[in-house]
């Protein structure tokens, strides 16, 4: 049995963190989805997605407990990472048709996460998230400062 390393780095600063976190959001491909909504209740979902610099792009089944919530209330919280490594994301879900969203972005969606929902018998929704809020923290000592964007602005 092997012993985790409790070894703690000191707190980053915040140019550190913008950097780390970019990183993550730009080579992470799955992600933890929380939605709510008056039918569906609260739920928690792991979804692929693609960043593209400003929104995050994911697909569910439109019959979904997540595509319904996210349908009748667009707010979803994501998170990436492990719990001592963590990124928190607060945003606003826009339904995207493919028709919307274009043939070119749909296939850079599929390539990403290998994952092609028009390829599916279910219908499936692609929705377009917009960050409001991003936090980023390891340890306790960096839950100050952990805001690294507010109002869908990045900080720094």
């Amino acid at each position: 049995m092997t012993t985790p390393d409790t070894t703690i780095a000191p707190p980053r600063s915040l140019a550190e963190r913008l950097r780390d976190t970019r990183a993550k959001l730009e080579s992470e491909i799955d992600l933890w989805v929380a939605t709510a909504g008056s039918t569906g209740g609260a739920h928690l979902v792991p979804l692929s997605y693609r960043w593209d610099g400003s929104t995050f792009l994911i697909s569910t089944p439109r019959s979904s407990i997540t595509g319904r919530n996210l349908l009748a209330d667009p707010r979803v919280r994501l998170s990436l990472g492990p719990t001592r490594d963590v990124v928190i994301v607060d945003g606003t879900a826009e339904p995207v048709d493919l028709a919307e969203l274009g043939s070119e972005a749909a296939e850079a969606f599929a390539a990403r996460t290998g994952f092609n929902p028009g390829a599916c018998d279910e219908p499936y929704q692609y929705f377009r998230i917009h960050p409001v809020r991003i936090q980023a923290w390891r340890e306790a000592d960096e839950l100050s400062g952990r805001t690294l964007m507010r109002d869908g602005a990045w900080l720094g």
